[in-house]
């Protein structure tokens, strides 16, 4: 069994916190996985892990081998990496997370096409509206939307994306036609809310005459999925702040009717995170460059589609 097999095991499951989710990750059984930290465990003569039939947790040992797996692993593959760049075949998995929509409507439409230019490569995309750490839950690259709290990484800027705040044509029959941000606050709407675990009050940044002006705005229908919000609003819930890429189909058939037109949101932006070792990875650059290229032109289509008053 190798060494180097058995310390990426070891690190998943130390960062994922169990034996069964790091099998699934490394697409390894759960009997395998658990035998490769029996074995490390030998060699080193320690025990990695307290098992329970309820958790699994590090020991002090453990924690402490942990941040020198993670610079072997990174050492190897730093080397990797130079001879892929020399024989320009890169290979390997790269882990890739996105925003639910951004995932959906961007991003996993281009994998195929990479894939088949790159045949050695794997792509593992997690899709989640809720903020990721690069760091602990082991990704090499992260699409967002908004501004990032980690200085420590690098950011490479994609677009200013428009978003639009809009509504089905039933929801304005029934409550009216919002014109302004204001009215958006008044208690006659129903706004429909992003929410996830550490987000604070609800305010919609959204553009004047002379600034953007935060607009606390209320409703009964909150989601961590945002095309939850998309079916309400859809279905006549309610508003939604969307990015137009992902509403772009509906407001051009009229599923969807853009409202509050005189105070438009702040467009958001969009850029992929990675650690400062991954702008030395190939695949990790190949993909960005793959994807950004497209994806931009996504986006200007999108709001072209859209057509939305100015």
């Amino acid at each position: 069994m190798s060494y180097l097999d058995n310390i990426r095991t070891f690190v998943r499951v130390y960062e994922l916190g169990s034996m069964s989710a790091a099998g699934r990750d490394l697409r390894i059984s759960p009997a395998l996985t658990s035998s490769r930290i029996s074995q490390l465990e030998d060699r080193l003569s320690v025990r990695l892990f307290r098992r329970t039939t309820r958790s699994l947790t590090p020991t002090e040992q453990g924690k402490a081998f942990y941040g020198g797996a993670c610079e072997i692993l990174d050492s190897v593959e730093a080397a990797e990496a130079q001879v892929v760049n020399m024989t320009e075949n890169p290979k390997g998995s790269l882990y890739v997370a996105a925003p639910l929509g951004v995932g959906r409507r961007l991003i996993a439409p281009q994998v195929p096409a990479f894939l088949e230019k790159y045949p050695e490569v794997s792509i593992r995309l997690r899709l989640t509206d809720r903020k990721v750490d690069l760091t602990t839950e082991g990704l090499d690259l992260s699409f967002f939307l908004g501004q990032p709290e980690d200085s420590a990484l690098r950011i490479r800027k994609i677009a200013d994306v428009d978003r639009v705040l809009c509504a089905s044509p039933e929801y304005i029959e029934a409550r009216g036609m919002p014109y302004t941000g204001a009215d958006l606050t008044t208690g006659a709407h129903e706004c429909l809310n992003l929410r996830f675990p550490g987000a604070t009050e609800f305010q919609w940044p959204l553009m004047t005459r002379d600034s953007v002006k935060k607009y606390s705005v209320k409703g009964r229908y909150e989601s961590d999925d945002g095309d939850v919000l998309t079916d309400w609003a859809l279905a006549g819930h309610g508003i939604a702040m969307k990015p137009v890429f992902e509403v772009a189909n509906h407001i051009s058939n009229g599923r969807l009717v853009p409202v509050a037109v005189q105070n438009p949101p702040e467009p958001i932006q969009m850029a992929c995170l990675f650690t400062h070792r991954k702008r030395q990875d190939p695949k990790a650059r190949l993909f960005m460059d793959f994807v950004i290229d497209r994806i931009s032109k996504d986006i200007r289509n999108a709001t072209i589609q859209a057509q939305l008053p100015r």
